[in-house]
């Protein structure tokens, strides 16, 4: 589980470990959820509402999250290994939401924090998100959160970032990974929180 706030490098680094740790590796998460919505649902105070860099969720929304989180603990339940690409929005209480979801499947639960002037700095250099989030979340998503394992991604680099994170599964699961310096790989699924998202097509129907 990779918690972190808008401009933390998530996603990007979700490919790097996904590209060199043994085995196939899901990498699902917040993003792939928002694709499948009906655009609909953004904007509307029963869906996700996004205003002044604060993301508010509704009933509706919450509800189809909580079934879309046993379909992940059933992936898992399965045999898939799946590395999840999240922002938990209400943070403690996200995490235990995760945690019932999860069950009894094994969970590594890394943190990674990004102070709110660079996360700020990203998204301004980005220019497709929504503007004020990145510095909003760079706290409030970590807040009551247990980690196994937390990275400052401000300090360290993807790779860099990458290589703890396999470290730690080595030593937990004896699961090998990024054993050469694989650099940064941009991701190639764009995040669902870019600007003008509810119009735009989903990456597998361009």
């Amino acid at each position: 589980m990779l918690n972190g706030g808008s401009g933390a490098g998530k996603t990007t680094i979700g490919r790097t470990l996904q590209s060199s740790l043994d085995g196939t590796w899901l990498l699902l998460g917040i993003d792939v959820f928002l694709w499948t919505l009906p655009p609909a649902m953004f904007e509307d105070a029963e869906g996700i509402v996004f205003e002044d860099g604060v993301v508010t969720r509704g009933a509706r929304f919450l509800g189809l999250y909580a079934q879309y989180q046993l379909a992940v603990a059933t992936l898992v339940a399965g045999g898939a290994d799946v590395l999840l690409d999240e922002v938990l929005l209400g943070a403690a209480t996200d995490q235990l939401r995760w945690r019932e979801a999860l069950g009894d499947n094994e969970t590594h639960w890394v943190g990674l924090r990004c102070g709110p002037e660079i996360a700020g700095a990203r998204e301004e250099a980005r220019g497709d998100r929504v503007a004020g989030m990145a510095r909003q979340q760079a706290s409030s998503v970590h807040e009551g959160v247990h980690y196994d394992l937390q990275i400052d991604v401000g300090v360290l680099d993807v790779v860099q970032s990458a290589a703890a994170i396999a470290q730690a599964l080595e030593e937990r699961w004896s699961i090998g990974g990024l054993r050469r310096s694989t650099g940064p790989l941009e991701p190639s699924v764009p995040s669902a929180f870019a600007s003008g998202r509810s119009g735009q097509s989903a990456p597998w129907e361009s």
